[in-house]
């Protein structure tokens, strides 16, 4: 006869900063959960003394701009059967500690990631490019190998992952792109590589909330990985980005038509729409952001080919109407149409 234990959990966290919202996060959580360890990488207000009121497992870990150094810290700290991994502005409500309660009960050896949907809610939604995606959340402490095939035998690599109904709140109370951001360009300066998967984060917060600055102070990365060609597209978007910027209409050609070489996006488009704006060139313009929309897809933010899209035809086709001697009425009705169309825009739940 089969006899299976529940298992146990570890919360590990990492935290900096957080008494606003810590305590939210593990009234929802801790009881669930058969160990909890923070680690601390800096506090300078009361995140440690409401931590204290859960556990006596806190640690201290000096911040060296590396959240995955300071993870890989608070997993060593472990000694349960699997790790649950949240962050500070992380929720469960009643409904979803119960679905964790049913997972954590019928678990199973074999399962060795769990995924999780995180929810943002739109008015949290800083730099998601959705409403709601899976991510992978707990995690198996200890890995055992098997070998695979019954001929040219191997040991199997790949992680068996249970994709769950729960659904964890995301909750921030601001924005930390800044942060992010100085993470990125440390860690370049550093003399470390930045991964596909990085390189289309960084690019993709810097185009969900990034300054004018913020993408000068980037420009040496993108062109230091412009060979890059999985990432070619977002590179070459984030350069023309950078080259509007500085008004050098020669270096941002030479990268906007660089898209045109192979399928075209919409941020390019977006791009190209917006340099026509900038020298008042709105019927152009409106080519352009018309493409955006409705002739290609985004690859970068999703936005760009709805709201934001809609918004840049609205003003266009508005500033057209002030121009006009006599009044155009139909710029003014595309202008509301467009105008109506950003503001009932809404993000997809996943991508």
């Amino acid at each position: 006869m089969l006899i299976c234990h529940m298992k146990t959990i570890s919360l590990c966290m990492i935290v900096k900063n957080e008494e606003k919202i810590l305590k939210r996060c593990l009234d929802s959580i801790a009881p669930l959960m058969d160990e909890i360890i923070i680690v601390d990488t800096g506090s300078t207000d009361n995140t440690k003394a409401i931590a204290s009121l859960y556990t006596d497992k806190i640690y201290d870990f000096k911040w060296i701009n590396d959240f995955s150094a300071a993870r890989n810290f608070s997993f060593s700290k472990a000694t349960m059967d699997y790790i649950y991994a949240p962050d500070a502005d992380e929720v469960l409500d009643k409904e979803n500690q119960e679905k964790f309660k049913l997972l954590k009960d019928a678990l199973v050896d074999e399962v060795e990631i769990v995924q999780m949907y995180y929810v943002t809610p739109t008015s949290n939604n800083t730099v998601q490019n959705a409403q709601k995606e899976l991510r992978p959340k707990l995690f198996k402490r200890l890995r055992t190998f098997s070998w695979i095939d019954p001929i040219h035998e191997t040991i199997k690599t790949t992680p068996t992952i249970f994709d769950s109904d729960i659904e964890i709140l995301h909750l921030p109370e601001g924005n930390h792109s800044k942060r992010d951001f100085s993470v990125f360009i440390d860690s370049f300066e550093r003399g470390n590589t930045l991964s596909n998967k990085i390189l289309r984060m960084y690019i993709k917060e810097l185009y969900k909330c990034g300054t004018d600055e913020d993408f000068l102070k980037s420009k040496e990365i993108f062109l230091h990985f412009l060979d890059n060609t999985v990432c070619f597209k977002e590179l070459s978007c984030a350069l023309a980005h950078s080259y509007r910027i500085l008004k050098d209409s020669t270096s941002f050609f030479k990268y906007a038509l660089k898209d045109f070489a192979t399928d075209a996006c919409s941020e390019m488009c977006y791009e190209i729409g917006l340099f026509y704006k900038e020298i008042k060139d709105y019927n152009e313009a409106i080519i352009w952001f018309y493409n955006c929309a409705f002739e290609v897809g985004p690859i970068i933010d999703v936005e760009i080919s709805g709201k934001k899209a809609f918004y840049e035809l609205a003003d266009c086709y508005q500033k057209l109407y002030k121009l006009s001697t006599p009044k155009n009425k139909e710029y003014q009705k595309m202008a509301n149409l467009y105008k109506e169309k950003g503001d009932s825009f809404v993000l997809p739940e996943t991508i």
